[in-house]
């Protein structure tokens, strides 16, 4: 007889429900972890690991993608915040069970800009970057939140018809 065990939820993840994140972003966290590891000591395993889970996660149809668009906003992040982000060690067990306040904020601007919620990202970002509503960033976020809107499958996109008119 086999026993099927409910996977033990962290605090991150509560905290992240909390938020209102959604399984897609939820997934994003180790991929957001690893990704910055690798921007700030340039360890070239932490983005091959970071793109690895993103595969494994969502396949590679969305996962590459996916982590792609999520690395130019961590470099987005870098680029315009001395330092980076404060984030968990992906690879410490105990650790990564907590979750902390830039990855939350984080991945919450991710959250409202794909449900174009604009004042909601607008106050996130100005927490990721210390105040500072840098266009870059603001730009990349945007660009990953099309390119993964909230409100469809996870596999799906949005397609529209082209519709055709007489015109006389």
């Amino acid at each position: 007889m086999s026993t099927q065990t409910k996977p033990i939820k962290h605090r991150c993840h509560e905290v992240l429900e909390t938020v209102g994140c959604d399984d897609f972003e939820i997934g994003l966290l180790p991929i957001l972890r690893h990704l910055c590891v690798s921007a700030r000591s340039a360890d070239p395993k932490s983005w091959s690991r970071a793109f690895d889970i993103a595969v494994e996660r969502y396949g590679e149809a969305i996962g590459l993608p996916a982590a792609h668009g999520l690395h130019k906003i961590v470099l987005s992040v870098f680029a315009c915040r001395a330092g980076g982000l404060e984030v968990k060690d992906p690879l410490d067990t105990d650790a990564r069970k907590d979750i902390t306040d830039d990855e939350v904020q984080m991945l919450s601007m991710v959250h409202h800009m794909r449900r174009d919620n604009s004042a909601a990202a607008r106050s996130a970002v100005a927490f990721v970057t210390r105040g500072r509503m840098d266009p870059v960033l603001i730009r990349t976020g945007l660009t990953f939140a099309n390119r993964f809107p909230a409100g469809l499958g996870r596999h799906a996109r949005k397609v529209a018809r082209s519709k055709l008119s007489v015109v006389a």
